[in-house]
């Protein structure tokens, strides 16, 4: 599928993904801020149905993003 990764630094990287086809908005390598739209949510790769992807590594390993975002004051809802 169609997916977008950021690195935040310090062995921190999240990624978007199953966005639609032709849809990314930010090409490789673009700095992005908070809010920056990175594509429009979409069904691509082994997805069932259109919804958006994230997913936060820590080191090339996925964490669990609930206590990872708690633990910095973002609580996910």
């Amino acid at each position: 599928g169609n997916a977008v990764q950021v690195d935040h630094g310090g062995g921190v990287t999240t990624i978007y993904g199953h966005f639609m086809w032709d849809s990314l908005l930010v090409p490789a390598g673009t700095p992005v801020v908070a809010g920056t739209p990175l594509g429009l949510e979409g069904t691509t790769g082994m997805s069932t149905g259109c919804h958006l992807h994230f997913e936060i590594r820590l080191d090339g390993t996925p964490v669990d993003p609930e206590p990872f975002m708690a633990a910095r004051g973002l609580p996910l809802k």
